[in-house]
């Protein structure tokens, strides 16, 4: 089994990227986070963790650009009608982080704004989920916000100063908690902004 592959990115397109690994490319499908995280690194090595669907028509490679979404992957491919690439699907408008908050919360409505994910199996995807989640390591963005010090950290003041522009802490969470909370608040404001711009093209 694939565990992950490591080499050149010599093609990057909408829904996979191809590593190359000893005179061999290999084409991985892909999510929205995990392009965004190598569209800039044609030529260059990555590192991509793979799972590896075998159908009896079909053998595909899935990667994700780190283990928690791999992780999130299989755990959303585990759910009864949930196959890859409707987990794809939704970690392609959700990264990892907001599945776990959505799950956390119960809310199934969000998962049907998913091409393919209907009413019943946005609910099943809560209700098989909720436990399993700190099996894989993965943390909702309320979890994190608990992390936080929410006496002087620049954080929890930037994400204070983007709920007056009328950002949620959902929204917000996934994006400023990848940055140094010792940032000045308006750097992370800043990057804050520009991640989840990024994010909806």
């Amino acid at each position: 089994m694939l565990y992950s592959l490591k080499g050149p990115l010599i093609t990057l397109e909408n829904n996979f990227v191809v590593v190359e690994c000893g005179g061999v490319g290999y084409k991985c499908l892909t999510s929205l986070y995990t392009q965004n995280q190598f569209k800039d690194k044609i030529g260059s090595e990555i590192t991509v963790y793979t799972f590896l669907s075998v159908r009896q028509d079909a053998l595909d490679l899935f990667g994700f650009a780190n283990k928690t979404e791999l992780e999130c992957f299989k755990m959303l491919t585990s759910v009864s009608g949930v196959g890859p690439k409707a987990a794809l699907s939704i970690l392609s408008q959700f990264p990892d982080e907001k599945v776990a908050s959505l799950v956390t919360a119960g809310d199934s409505k969000s998962l049907t704004s998913v091409s393919g994910i209907g009413a019943k199996t946005a609910q099943r995807i809560v209700l098989e989920l909720k436990d399993k989640l700190s099996s894989v390591g993965l943390k909702s963005s309320n979890q994190k916000i608990s992390n936080i010090s929410l006496g002087n950290s620049n954080i929890s003041e930037a994400v204070k100063a983007l709920s007056t522009l009328g950002y949620s802490t959902q929204e917000v969470m996934p994006h400023i908690t990848s940055f140094d909370e010792n940032l000045p608040v308006e750097k992370l404001i800043q990057l804050t902004l520009k991640s989840m711009s990024k994010a909806v093209k």
